[in-house]
């Protein structure tokens, strides 16, 4: 009972989005022109799908702010809005987030800790952060929320349900980006609500940054975290996007601040190989002497170096106006679904181009323009954003938030030109191969050439040579023809139907079988003519392989 109550509260709320949705694209659903709708109308819609994500709880806020990043699914204004959603929620009850607490550490809390603050000083969508004191050290104590665990896989659960029918139902790129990112979250977020990983993930960050004091982390209480429990040094600071007084008495420097926040989100992606995947202004503090602080370890996204190398890649053939390479870096990142011919890429790819072309002819003080353009491209094309570049674009986007905040002209590319000049080295090295392995691939790579030309020459003269078609055209060939037999057989039937109703009325002159008979005839004749074609395949076949997926 509890599964459909929580299904119909969510597809209650989430329902008339979809339709509208919908109606945006043909106005209706099936068939139709699109929707007319005005700027002001999408604004005032983002901002409903906002309030309605919130009241649905911490699986759907978390969600929320992943789609945030995905201009693949979502155009502006709702891109926007969903992005500024926070995770905030009212805090559990004492009670019960004592019971957990107590529960992991196996003994009263008063054993443990010195002091313990019942009210907590931050609570999130998934847990509370309380302040207590250990041995004379002031300590933050993050429980996870009672019940959060079965609330998140229910949900998730009925997610999976609805993206089914959703894959079924509209088989685009959106869709299939839509159940990409369910996908991904549904393995994020079970470690997000196991605090282990997240003091792994500290000690990784302390691994690479120790050295650098300009930045930290908190330190972890080893013997005290558990699966739902995580011990940590408090922090003192103030939140990234409240800096504004200590700017105005020249107590912290803009510019510096900035270049800091750029270098560690660079160094981390592209020289260490992991980035902080929770970046918001809440998670990054500022201390007095201008540390900064991240906080929030609990989404941490692992780069190899093969994915750092193709981002590289893309954006080098971007620079250089090299279409080719471009697209082949695009493959290799997952920006296209293998079922997509290269032909049909090509002009998103020179899309792409153009607005970087307008950028070098504009001068940078378009730089946000430019990025908005390719977001839409990614919208707008079957482009799917790889998880690393999500999460990569939403610190950027972070960053590029907190530069507006406090500087109206902040130009997001302008100030992070002098930091990759500064780390070109280190970012070559982390990024591009050795010499000794380039020249063993490409030696592999001719002799294999070499050997696969030998081969078709022996085949030549042996007259061996045949035209094979790929197994999957004939799959699609012989999907289309039974589909359109099966349009054909559902037209025969519905013709048969108003003929026996005829002979039937003709016998026994009962109008009201006539009428009923010719009625369900002209119902299945609409079902061939307006229904779409994939939607006369079996969606128990989708199910099977969208389950085996999932």
């Amino acid at each position: 009972m509890k599964r459909w109550r929580r299904s119909w509260r969510i597809l209650a709320a989430l329902l008339p989005f979809l339709v509208a949705f919908l109606r945006d694209r043909r106005r209706w659903i099936l068939l139709g022109r699109p929707a007319s709708r005005s700027a002001e109308h999408h604004k005032r819609r983002a901002e409903r799908l906002t309030a309605t994500i919130a009241r649905l709880g911490p699986t759907f806020i978390k969600l929320a702010q992943v789609f945030g990043a995905r201009a693949d699914i979502l155009p502006e204004p709702y891109l926007s809005a969903v992005s500024r959603l926070q995770d905030q929620v009212p805090p559990d009850p004492w009670d019960a987030v004592c019971r957990v607490l107590e529960e992991e550490l196996g003994q009263p809390h008063e054993q443990v800790f010195d002091t313990l603050e019942e009210t907590p000083v931050a609570a999130a969508s998934l847990g509370q952060v309380h302040r207590a004191t250990l041995g004379g050290r002031a300590m933050a104590v993050k429980i996870l929320r009672p019940g959060v665990e079965e609330l998140v896989a229910l949900d998730l659960d009925i997610s999976f349900r609805i993206l089914l029918w959703l894959n079924v139902l509209f088989p685009n790129h959106h869709v299939r980006a839509l159940s990409t990112v369910v996908r991904e979250f549904s393995v994020r977020v079970r470690e997000e609500m196991d605090f282990r990983d997240e003091a792994r993930h500290i000690a990784l960050f302390h691994k690479h940054f120790a050295e650098d004091t300009r930045v930290r982390a908190p330190h972890v209480e080893e013997t005290l975290t558990r699966r739902r429990v995580l011990v940590m040094d408090w922090v003192d600071g103030e939140r990234v996007d409240r800096l504004a007084p200590r700017f105005a008495r020249g107590e912290l420097d803009f510019q510096q601040l900035m270049a800091t926040l750029s270098e560690v989100y660079l160094r981390m992606m592209l020289v260490e190989g992991f980035l902080h995947a929770d970046p918001h202004p809440g998670n990054i503090l500022v201390q007095a002497d201008g540390t900064v602080v991240f906080l929030d370890w609990g989404m941490v996204v692992q780069l190899s170096r093969g994915h750092r190398e193709s981002i590289l890649r893309v954006a080098l053939a971007a620079g250089r106006d090299d279409l080719d390479g471009m697209i082949n870096g695009m493959y290799a990142l997952g920006m296209i679904d293998p079922a997509i011919s290269r032909a049909e890429i090509r002009d998103a790819a020179a899309e792409i181009l153009s607005v970087v072309e307008r950028v070098r002819e504009l001068g940078m003080k378009r730089a946000q323009q430019a990025i908005q353009e390719i977001m839409n491209t990614f919208y707008t094309w079957p482009l799917i954003l790889p998880r690393e570049l999500v999460y990569f674009f939403r610190a950027a986007a972070l960053l590029e938030g907190i530069g507006f905040r406090y500087d109206a002209t902040f130009n997001g590319l302008e100030a992070v030109r002098p930091v990759i000049r500064t780390m070109k080295t280190e970012l070559l090295q982390a990024t591009v191969r050795e010499p000794q392995e380039i020249a063993r691939g490409v030696w592999d790579e001719g002799r294999a050439a070499f050997a696969a030309m030998r081969d078709v020459l022996g085949r030549a003269d042996r007259e061996e040579f045949r035209v094979r078609i790929h197994p999957r055209d004939i799959l699609h060939s012989e999907r289309f023809l039974l589909l359109q037999i099966r349009r054909i057989l559902l037209s025969i039937f519905a013709l048969t139907v108003a003929l026996i109703s005829a002979v039937i009325f003709l016998a026994a002159g009962n109008i009201y079988l006539l009428v009923t008979g010719l009625l369900a005839a002209f119902a299945m004749f609409l079902v061939v003519l307006l229904l779409p074609t994939h939607l006369l395949e079996n969606p128990l076949r989708h199910a099977r392989s969208l389950r085996s997926e999932w």
